[in-house]
C-alpha cells in the first residue's frame, strides 16, 4: 500500500485525489493532509481518511476546529506545522497553489521523497533549483498537469527521454479569436467560464489569459532538459489531444481522452501500472472533428510574457508569477481590468532585479518584491 502526504487537500486536485484513493483504497493511504485554511472542508477530509497527521496553514482557523479532531490524529496549525506533514508518506502529492508550493516540494526532494508534482509554480520558480536537486537525490518526479502527464507518458515516463519537439496542447481559453476592444469588457464572471475543464479560479483565469500555456512552457524547459526552439504550442480546442511528443524519425505520439485530471493524478501514483479510472471511454465515431489551431505569441500578452522572462532567465519566472498572482487577485476583486493583468506583470518584470535562482532564499526574496511592486500598481 503506497502512503501519501496531500499537501493542498481541499482544493480542485487536492480533491480528485481524494478520489482517486476512495476508488482504489486497497492500493493508496493518505498518511498526512494539509490545507490552508478551508477548516470545516479540511475537517471532513480528517474525519474520512483518518490520516496519521493534519496541519492547517491558518492558524486563526486551526484553532477553531482542534477540539473537533477525531481521536488518533495527530493535529497542528501554522506553517511550520503543514511543512512536518511532507515527513509522513511514501510519497508527496504536492497540490497547494501558488508560490507556497515550492517550499513543500524543495523539503520532500530534502527528505528524499518521490514527488507527484501538480504546483506548477515549483517548477515556474524554481526549476533550476528543484530539478537539480531532484537529479541529485535520485527521487522520482511524477508530473501531474495533464501537458506534461501526456509528454510523459508518450517518452516512456521518463524525464531524460530523446525527442525532437515537445507539442504543448492548449484549449485556447474562453476568448481565443477576441479583438483587443472586447477583450476590455471582459467580466471575472466570463472569464471563470472556461470551455472544457473544471478549476481553481486562479487557475482557469491563467488559462483565459493564456498565462498558464506560457508556465507549462517554461516547466517542460526544466522537467524535459528542453530548449525553448525544441518546445512547440498549438490550440486544440476540444481538449481531447492532451499533449504530444515528435521524435527523430518523424514520429509523433499524442496521450488522448475526454477532459479530466483524475486520470494524470492517479497515474503520477501508481505509474508505471495502469488501474481502472472510472474514464469515460473516446467514442471516436461521435467525436467529430479535432482541431489543430495556432498559438501566436505576440497575440496573446501573458503568454509572451511567460515566454519572454523565460529568455531573460534567473529569476524572471519567478518574478513574473509573484506578479501575476497579484494581478489576477486584483482582477477577481473586480479592482483591475482583464488586459491589465498583463499590464501589471510588464510593469512588475521591468522592475525585477535580477538574481541568481540558487536558494530557496533569493527566490523568495524575488517573490516578496515582485509581489509589493504588483501591490502598489494595482492599488493605484
Amino acid at each position: 500500500m503506497k502512503k501519501i502526504a496531500l499537501i493542498g487537500s481541499t482544493g480542485s486536485i487536492g480533491k480528485q485525489v481524494c478520489s482517486v484513493v476512495r476508488r482504489h483504497s486497497e492500493q493508496f493511504k493518505i498518511q498526512s493532509l494539509v490545507a490552508n485554511s478551508s477548516a470545516e472542508a479540511f475537517l471532513e477530509q480528517v474525519w474520512e481518511f483518518r490520516p496519521e497527521y493534519a496541519a492547517l496553514v491558518n492558524e486563526a482557523e486551526g484553532k477553531k476546529i482542534a477540539e473537533k479532531m477525531p481521536q488518533g490524529v495527530r493535529f497542528s496549525y501554522g506553517e511550520a506545522a503543514a511543512a512536518e506533514a511532507v515527513e509522513y508518506g511514501d510519497v508527496a502529492f504536492i497540490a497547494a497553489t501558488g508560490f507556497a508550493g515550492l517550499k513543500y516540494s524543495l523539503r520532500a526532494i530534502e527528505l528524499k521523497k518521490d514527488i507527484a508534482l501538480a504546483n506548477k509554480e515549483t517548477l515556474v520558480c524554481g526549476g533550476e533549483l528543484v530539478m537539480g536537486k531532484v537529479r541529485a537525490s535520485g527521487v522520482n518526479l511524477m508530473p501531474v498537469d495533464s501537458e506534461h502527464s501526456a509528454l510523459w507518458q508518450a517518452l516512456n515516463f521518463r524525464l531524460n527521454a530523446p525527442f525532437r519537439r515537445l507539442i504543448i496542447t492548449a484549449s485556447g481559453g474562453p476568448f481565443y479569436g477576441y479583438t483587443q476592444e472586447r477583450l476590455k469588457n471582459v467580466t471575472p464572471a466570463s472569464a471563470l467560464k472556461h470551455p472544457t475543464w473544471q478549476m481553481g479560479a486562479k487557475i482557469t483565469i491563467d488559462s483565459a489569459t493564456l498565462l498558464n500555456k506560457g508556465f507549462e512552457v517554461i516547466e517542460a524547459k526544466w522537467l524535459y532538459d528542453a530548449p525553448l526552439e525544441k518546445i512547440h504550442t498549438v490550440v486544440q480546442p476540444e481538449s481531447i489531444i492532451h499533449s504530444m511528443v515528435e521524435f527523430d524519425d518523424g514520429g509523433i505520439l499524442a496521450q488522448m481522452s475526454y477532459p479530466t485530471m483524475e486520470l494524470p493524478i492517479q497515474l503520477a501514483l501508481t505509474y508505471p501500472s495502469r488501474l481502472e479510472c472510472g474514464l469515460q471511454p473516446l467514442d471516436f465515431e461521435k467525436l467529430g472533428a479535432i482541431r489543430f489551431l495556432p498559438l501566436e505569441r505576440k497575440k496573446f500578452p501573458c503568454f509572451d510574457l511567460a515566454l519572454s522572462a523565460l529568455e531573460q532567465g534567473e529569476n524572471y519566472p519567478c518574478a513574473l508569477n509573484a506578479a501575476g498572482e497579484v494581478a489576477v487577485r486584483a482582477f477577481l476583486e473586480g479592482r483591475i481590468s482583464f488586459l491589465a493583468i498583463a499590464e501589471t506583470m510588464e510593469a512588475v518584470l521591468s522592475q525585477t532585479e535580477r538574481l541568481r535562482p540558487d536558494s530557496y532564499e533569493a527566490l523568495l526574496q524575488t517573490d516578496r518584491a515582485a509581489r509589493a511592486a504588483a501591490r502598489r500598481l494595482t492599488e493605484k
